[in-house]
């Protein structure tokens, strides 16, 4: 329920940036009753990757990756979003387009829905312009600016901060019209092992087999094509792990590839039955019309002309048509573990708190939830009411703990080795003591013994959040 609002009683909170963090954050502040003003530069000003200037545009890839809770950090949180009355979960969850057992989504209906419902509510006022520093008048800030803040913003985060601004390259996948796609003669329907999910039907995603010959001339070509070009400056920033070029992969060896996005494992081709293929590029629904497929793993820095020439060396789009061609853009983030307290307010300058890849968190969905604290945060304090942050057994805890103190420093004065992270098991406290798994398992002693300690850790999560929600409603009613 809203509060009802009187000219004058409350000022806004103020909320830089309306990407998926942003966009969280405001909503979670105006579901609380708190009214808010949220800031959005495009389409005065724009980004390399941005096309147009909607809330939550997905500018890389369309999927939120695995909605299995049970298993999955990631889809444990999903599932805390949702308990959490996350608006970017809720238009995921109804613009799912099929991704076996991933949460993907049409990127044009996902963010329409949140634009729609950001402009419906009557607490939140949708502004535009860029903002390259805070008035001193707003005594509460929200910074969601995402990888690609603005120059002019950054500089000033700089300047308060005395920190350099960290930096990785990250590259985004082309889209091919599925026209254009021989699925007669070359490729096939199928998801890995016939998972299905949500909206999947076990065959949802596009693959495309390579023979060994294949592969290898494919290789070939990949590693002697144009790449793009990089200031003599940015020779030293690092790529983030999660989300390497191809090209960098191939360049560590000439089976990476076949063991990372190209693994030909779980698939069978109906073209050549009995034949297993050497390598696989699998193709990803990108919209809810199933027009568009985004190659999965394939994001590249290679210049455009030569991405046409050697992605249609691929058995099955040799006429591929590309919607959009691979690219590559710098992404900032700042030192978090030194620099934000554990509500992710900026300890130079408390009136101002960070969300989203700024803060060192990697994905969509882990910006989104660093969005939706950042606003839960502002909302208490606006309040006076306590705040109490999510216990470290669960996901968005897990988080928090990453970005504002879970890394450890390295002894010397070199720069910071603090480096951005998708949520994972391995930011979960361990738990208290084994748990009991079935030592028969088809699947083999070791699987089902992971499989029993991840679910442990997930019921762990959203009983300990179940707790955290009615504690935080309690304090709330006081």
């Amino acid at each position: 329920m809203h509060r009802c609002m009187r000219p004058g009683q409350f000022k806004a909170i103020h909320v830089i940036g309306s990407g998926l963090a942003g966009s969280e954050a405001a909503w979670q502040l105006a579901q609380a009753g708190e009214a808010v003003v949220l800031h959005e530069m495009r389409p005065e000003r724009s980004t390399p990757v941005h096309k147009t200037d909607r809330c939550a545009e997905l500018v890389c890839s369309n999927s939120f990756r695995s909605d299995d809770a049970e298993h999955n950090a990631v889809g444990l949180l999903h599932e805390e979003m949702r308990r959490l009355g996350s608006l970017i979960i809720r238009a995921a969850d109804t613009n799912q387009v099929p991704a076996g057992g991933a949460l993907a989504v049409d990127r044009d209906g996902f963010s329409e829905a949140v634009s729609a419902a950001i402009s419906a509510h009557p607490l939140i006022e949708l502004t535009r312009g860029e903002i390259t520093l805070p008035s001193d008048d707003w005594n509460s800030v929200i910074i969601a600016t995402g990888p690609l803040t603005s120059p002019g913003l950054a500089t000033e985060i700089g300047r308060l901060t005395g920190e350099q601004q960290l930096a990785f390259f990250d590259a985004i996948a082309p889209i091919v019209h599925r026209d254009s796609i021989d699925l007669d003669q070359a490729c096939w329907f199928q998801s890995r092992y016939d998972k299905t999910g949500p909206a999947g039907s076990g065959a949802d995603y596009i693959n495309c087999p390579l023979s060994r010959e294949q592969y290898d001339a494919f290789i070939a070509a990949l590693l002697a094509a144009d790449k793009t070009a990089v200031h003599e400056w940015e020779a030293s920033t690092p790529y983030f792990d999660g989300c390497l070029p191809i090209e960098v992969m191939a360049e560590r060896g000439p089976e990476t590839l076949r063991h990372g996005p190209m693994k030909p494992f779980g698939l069978t081709n109906p073209h050549r039955p009995g034949e297993k293929p050497y390598a696989i590029v699998q193709l990803r629904q990108d919209n809810r019309l199933g027009t568009l497929f985004n190659m999965v793993g394939f994001q590249t820095k290679l210049k455009h002309g030569e991405q046409i020439r050697v992605f249609r060396t691929i058995p099955g789009l040799q006429n591929a048509e590309f919607a959009r061609l691979g690219g590559l853009h710098r992404n900032t983030f700042l030192n978090a573990p030194k620099l934000l307290d554990e509500t992710l307010r900026l300890k130079a300058n408390r009136r101002w708190r960070f969300a989203g890849q700024i803060t060192g968190c990697e994905g969509y969905v882990e910006s989104a939830a660093i969005g939706l604290l950042a606003g839960r945060f502002a909302g208490a304090e606006r309040r006076g009411e306590a705040i109490a942050v999510p216990p470290p057994t669960t996901a968005h805890g897990a988080l928090l703990v990453h970005i504002t103190g879970g890394h450890i420093e390295t002894i010397d004065a070199g720069p910071s080795s603090f480096q951005p992270m998708n949520v994972n098991f391995g930011l979960f406290p361990p738990l208290a003591e084994a748990p009991a798994f079935d030592r028969k398992s088809k699947l083999g002693r070791s699987t089902a013994k992971a499989l029993a300690r991840k679910s442990a850790l997930t019921a762990r999560a959203l009983a300990d959040l179940d707790r955290w929600i009615a504690g935080s409603t309690a304090i709330a009613a006081e």
